[in-house]
């Protein structure tokens, strides 16, 4: 390919308001996450990890991100994040708040997301997915939580957000947005350990464990907050 003709392909993946828009999602998210009330449950347990003493893998639902975004920014925290046009908007904004990206999807292992995960688990950063994104189904775990686990030997943390109001979209998987001074609930699970090695079989009895784990870890946290 011609420099001319990468760098019109290059104008066509970014186009040329990502830059300001990210930017400005950026701090957005800064201003607005500043009024919430936060309460966390379970982050005792989890203070090794979060101080980067330990490595794990985060697992969360894609409606329910918004608030780590701004809770766990610049800590040089991986995220798996969609080739899509919205996940590259989403991509540029993280970076800014101080995350790492993997661009892929939550599928079957080998994809590209996947090989990039593994090399920053191997730099020793922590690991971050929305099993169910990038187009859904909504709350519906996806093999690539249950390989990236496996491959990486890293313990996979459930964390759950609700909001005691929200602004809620019409997007496949509905996604939230706390509002100002809203009471916002961030819950941890316990460390779940996932065999290496894993079979057809195994895989599915695995995916259906943790998908289990984080809808019983978002009812929690949705009755803590008072959810809506």
């Amino acid at each position: 390919m011609s420099h001319a003709a990468q760098t019109e392909a290059e104008s066509v993946r970014h186009p040329w308001w990502l830059g300001p828009a990210a930017w400005l999602g950026a701090g957005l998210v800064r201003v607005l996450g500043a009024t919430w009330r936060i309460e966390r449950f379970g982050v005792v347990e989890r203070e090794r990890e979060l101080a980067g003493e330990s490595r794990c893998l985060f697992a969360f639902w894609h409606a329910r991100l918004l608030p780590l975004v701004y809770t766990h920014r610049a800590r040089g925290i991986a995220v798996l994040v969609s080739q899509h046009r919205d996940g590259e908007v989403i991509a540029q904004i993280i970076e800014h708040l101080g995350f790492e990206t993997a661009r892929g999807s939550s599928t079957r292992g080998g994809t590209r997301g996947l090989r990039e995960l593994l090399r920053w688990a191997r730099r020793g950063h922590l690991l971050a997915i929305t099993p169910d994104g990038p187009r859904g189904p909504a709350e519906q775990v996806k093999e690539g939580l249950v390989h990236t686990a496996s491959r990486t030997g890293l313990p996979v943390i459930v964390i759950a957000t609700a909001a005691s109001s929200s602004w809620v979209f019409r997007s496949w998987d509905r996604f939230r947005v706390p509002r100002p001074f809203a009471r916002v609930v961030i819950e941890y699970s316990e460390a779940l350990a996932v065999p290496r090695e894993l079979d057809a079989s195994a895989t599915e009895v695995q995916r259906v464990r943790l998908e289990r784990e984080m809808q019983t870890v978002q009812r929690r946290a949705s009755e803590r907050a008072g959810e809506r």
